[in-house]
């Protein structure tokens, strides 16, 4: 499923318009993404919750010529998915 397709079945499920149900999952994104960047995270009971996720720095190497690289320390955005979601999808 793409981004249109997503916004397609928003609309149809929820009875917005499509540009309605657009905007809340543009909306939805973006507080998600702000809140994640603020280094909180946000969690939707039953469904799962996103967290900012740190790397520690550590020594790689370029496939190419086998040097060693530093890679530096970072942090990425992680979803952890709830219980009811997981037994969802595992029927």
């Amino acid at each position: 499923m793409n981004k249109k397709e997503l916004i397609e079945s928003i609309s149809k499920k929820s009875g917005l318009s499509q540009k309605s149900a657009e905007v809340a999952l543009a909306g939805f994104i973006e507080t998600i993404e702000e809140t994640l960047a603020e280094g909180k995270k946000v969690q939707l009971i039953g469904f799962g919750t996103f967290e900012p996720r740190k790397r520690i720095a550590r020594i790689g190497r370029n496939p190419r010529t086998q040097e060693k690289i530093h890679i530096p320390e970072t942090t990425i955005p992680a979803f952890k998915a709830g219980k009811e979601f997981k037994d969802r999808v595992a029927k």
